[in-house]
């Protein structure tokens, strides 16, 4: 009677560590959306424009995030609203779509922006009196990424054009 019971107790533990398996497998493909084709993203001026497709979407909601780097054009505006050259700086501009329902057949187009990075007053204008501007941004590469359900689906790195 005791090999039975031992044999009925391994064989629920095995039963047990199969469906936790396959429980944890599937969630794994559930969150399988990723880029399709070419991401293209495009300086347009203080900002970065982004656009392609997304494939494979599974979760819930899903969003879109950008990153670009480049550097900034200040210029300083004193306190008597004179402006001046200030000093370039390095900077990443960010955007992104919000949670997005995910569409029924699994595919997205996207257009994503980012907002116009903000620089601090010093160091790149003579003292916090004066006012940072960004007037221009030449950006040199944007960081795409596809989240679904909060989780990091997929993420490529592209040249600004």
């Amino acid at each position: 009677m005791n090999i039975l019971k031992n044999q009925v107790s391994i064989m629920c533990i095995i039963f047990a560590a199969v469906i936790i398996y396959l429980a944890s497998a599937g969630m794994a493909f559930a969150q399988s959306g990723h880029f399709v084709g070419d991401q293209v993203c495009t300086d347009i001026g203080t900002q970065v424009q982004c656009k392609g497709k997304v494939a494979g979407l599974g979760g819930t909601t899903f969003q879109i995030n950008v990153a670009a780097n480049g550097t900034a054009i200040i210029e300083c505006e004193n306190p008597g609203e004179n402006v001046a050259p200030g000093q370039d700086t390095e900077v990443t501009a960010l955007g992104g779509s919000g949670p997005l329902a995910t569409p029924r057949n699994g595919q997205y187009r996207y257009t994503v922006s980012t907002n116009t990075p903000t620089v601090p007053n010093v160091p790149t204008c003579p003292n916090e009196k004066w006012t940072a501007h960004v007037v221009d941004v030449t950006f040199t590469t944007a960081t795409i990424t596809l989240l679904e359900d909060n989780v990091i689906s997929d993420q490529v790195t592209v040249p600004v054009q």
